[in-house]
């Protein structure tokens, strides 16, 4: 049935000419290719003609083909832009007349016009086309990275469990530690770092981080700006605990205490018993 091959190109015979266009398929199971999705840089197709279309539902709900090649077929990942959001989700511009929805319920963070996030298309339980953010289970495990590669992709999707999700290059799938998230990370950002680990099934582990060694120096002036910012003082040692520390510097425990131990030994700082204050 052509049902089966929604949002797929396929390879159909014209079985009937009509004023408005061309029926393709089998008698008794057609699609329409109306006029103006039709092929302009040939001839009129005959009957018997082959034609490669691209099968979609139209906004009656029927099964229509077009010529035009749209920028993602079912099963695919495409970066496309948000052209409008309504009651039921967010619609993408995917090279269509029809844009494409992405219910709520297959978004990732909330959209709004102009955003332009990471969509793989798929048939909902009514037979129609919309678009996902969850790629997990799409992305690539097969990478050709290796520990310590500088690699940039999109964040897709973050848990609080888990870290944050990330589409290196757009295509595979890369992980930031919970624990190396940093502060103010969100879904849609552009990130780069650093391959910390390649997993057994083939996963990326990720860190925007530099080497502990070439990460310091960054570490301890982001610190003494903040400190600068707020009238001198930490109000808490490198005793807090790792939640606060993260919560204010976006830092693990390990990395802070780093940073701080470079500080004092530059007499930049002193350690109280409850704060640490700028000298």
């Amino acid at each position: 049935m052509l049902e089966n091959l929604l949002g797929k190109k396929v390879s159909l015979e014209v079985v009937k000419k009509v004023d408005f266009g061309y029926y393709l398929g089998e008698e008794e199971d057609k699609v329409l290719l109306p006029k103006s999705e039709a092929p302009k840089d040939v001839e009129e197709l005959e009957e018997g003609d082959k034609v490669e279309v691209f099968l979609y539902k139209d906004s009656a709900d029927r099964i229509i083909a077009t010529t035009i090649t749209p920028l993602i077929s079912l099963g695919e990942i495409a970066l496309l832009e948000v052209v409008d959001v309504g009651k039921i989700g967010a619609f993408v511009d995917w090279g269509l007349k029809k844009d494409l929805l992405i219910p709520f319920k297959e978004q990732t963070t909330s959209l709004k016009v102009g955003d332009k996030c990471l969509v793989s298309l798929y048939v909902d339980k009514s037979k129609r086309l919309c678009g996902t953010m969850k790629l997990y289970r799409l992305l690539k495990t097969n990478s050709p990275y290796k520990k310590d590669d500088e690699v940039g992709g999109m964040v897709y999707e973050i848990s609080d469990n888990f870290g944050a999700f990330v589409a290196v290059d757009n295509v595979y799938s890369a992980l930031i530690p919970q624990k190396e998230v940093p502060k103010g990370v969100e879904v849609l950002d552009i990130v780069e770092g650093r391959v910390s680990g390649i997993l057994e099934d083939g996963k990326i582990n990720l860190s925007l981080r530099k080497k502990a060694w070439m990460q310091m120096e960054e570490d301890e002036e982001m610190i003494l700006l903040w400190m600068q910012d707020n009238e001198g003082k930490i109000p808490f040692t490198d005793k807090a605990s790792p939640e606060t520390i993260q919560e204010e510097f976006g830092l693990s425990k390990n990395a802070f205490k780093r940073a701080i131990g470079g500080l004092l030994k530059k007499n930049k700082i002193k350690i109280n018993e409850n704060y640490i204050e700028l000298l």
